[in-house]
């Protein structure tokens, strides 16, 4: 294993370019794909880029708003206390990675943007109490938890067909969480990798090829206590008035106490964002002490900026031109009732590379995987709990979802990366035995 880490290790940082040049480099593979194995030629295959690029745009903003309103928070006095307090538990490198890897699968199962951010944060106030530790090792624990979000609260492929008219209604009909996220073979899946994934995360660290310890973390340039500012003006009052972020923060809460009662635990993307928005706005206590941090908090939110509408173009082109259905229609040409879990499993980790979206590629992959099942007599939510997994294992080694966590990190993807293979090859066991076993 140390060998393997080690040689997977060097190949990434030799050649693994860039996250925004891996985004490049797909787009150009999507396009001569496009044009060599289906119908579309040149110019369409252009057009569906360009006709897609824009595609993503809420969403990016989504995710930037993740990164930003993360770090709001993180930041506030009493927050980073307490994350602080947490670290406090990790004496050793060893014990920094398991709790990481621990805390950031927790956090992923109830929400995938909260946990990309609380695992991303709180590594690095871990990596700060033991600076030791290879950074890029902890950094790649925390977004290993990543792989169980699909089997998780926020999972949108259970979640969709959970709710009335979802569109493959017709097909499957409505199919409750019981069936899926609370199957026996979700449930297998979901307790092994917590069980066994912080252990795994531990041994990455014999494998480092190099030492990315203290100097490589983010320095605490952030101040506990608020300063005293003495308020001269009527606009300097305004913006170190505890009054205002009261008001206005205390709208927010009034909010989120009506949302989740009216909606029950619906932790979706938004509302965390707003959570985290209003809660920083409170905790800051002051207008000017937030839009200071808010100020250091966008530069983090760059490479999601760039380059979620590059994947929106290769989005385009995979969907439009029908090369994600070819991609599907192959795997299931060899399937059986018994096997076909498994290759829709794989096929999705396939599809995921080049549509990194869970509702975009269930939108894409479900309704051919949903009428093969029936045509093969598999069991149904099982084949659609395989696309979910398999479009969570390939994020491990897909930058798409690892920008917000090293845009806090101030890493690349090439530091993580080769952690992250080892990651993926381990994960495979436990999801393999569930779909086939359970």
């Amino acid at each position: 294993m140390r060998a393997l880490t080690s040689l997977f290790d060097r190949l990434v940082q030799r050649y693994l370019p860039d996250a925004f040049l891996f985004a490049i480099i797909l787009t150009i593979l999507v396009y001569v794909l496009g044009v060599s194995f289906t119908d579309s030629g040149p110019i369409e295959m252009v057009s569906f880029w360009g006709n897609g690029f824009w595609d993503l745009l809420a969403f990016g903003m989504q995710m930037s708003l993740v990164v930003v309103t993360g770090y709001i928070l993180a930041n506030t006095p009493i927050v980073k206390k307490a994350l602080k307090s947490l670290s406090s538990l990790a004496k050793t490198p060893a014990q920094a990675v398991i709790l990481v890897t621990f805390v950031a699968l927790i956090a992923c199962l109830i929400n995938y943007g909260f946990g990309l951010v609380v695992g991303a944060l709180f590594a690095v106030h871990v990596a700060r109490r033991v600076p030791t530790v290879d950074f890029r090792v902890l950094i790649a624990s925390a977004y290993s938890g990543m792989l169980v979000w699909h089997g998780g609260f926020s999972g949108s492929v259970p979640l969709t067909i959970a709710t009335p008219g979802h569109f493959l209604e017709d097909l499957m009909g409505q199919v409750p969480v019981v069936e899926t996220l609370f199957s026996p073979a979700n449930i297998f899946i979901v307790l092994t990798m917590v069980i066994t994934l912080p252990i795994f995360n531990r041994y990455l660290l014999k494998g480092a090829t190099s030492s990315h310890s203290a100097s490589h973390i983010p320095e605490d340039d952030e101040q506990d206590e608020e300063p005293v500012v003495k308020a001269t003006t009527p606009a300097e009052k305004l913006e170190n008035s505890q009054i205002i972020s009261i008001v206005i923060g205390g709208l927010g809460l009034i909010y989120i106490i009506y949302h989740f009662a009216t909606n029950g635990f619906d932790l979706n993307i938004n509302i965390v964002n707003f959570i985290f928005l209003f809660l920083g706005i409170l905790l800051h206590r002051t207008p000017k002490r937030f839009l200071d941090t808010v100020s250091n908090g966008v530069k983090n939110a760059g490479g999601i900026i760039i380059q979620f509408p590059f994947y929106a173009g290769i989005m385009g082109m995979m969907t439009t031109s029908g090369l994600s259905e070819q991609i599907s229609h192959w795997f299931i040409s060899f399937a059986t009732d018994f096997t076909l879990p498994i290759i829709t499993f794989i096929s999705a980790g396939l599809v995921n590379i080049f549509v990194p979206s869970g509702g975009g590629q269930w939108a894409v992959q479900g309704p051919i995987m949903i009428q093969a099942a029936m045509e093969l007599g598999a069991d149904l939510p099982k084949t659609a709990m395989a696309v979910a997994w398999g479009d969570a294992w390939t994020n491990m080694i897909q930058p798409f979802w690892a920008l917000p966590v090293l845009a806090i990190a101030g890493l690349k993807i090439r530091d993580i990366m080769g952690f992250c293979v080892m990651i993926l090859f381990f994960s495979f066991i436990p999801i393999a035995i569930g779909l086939l076993l359970f």
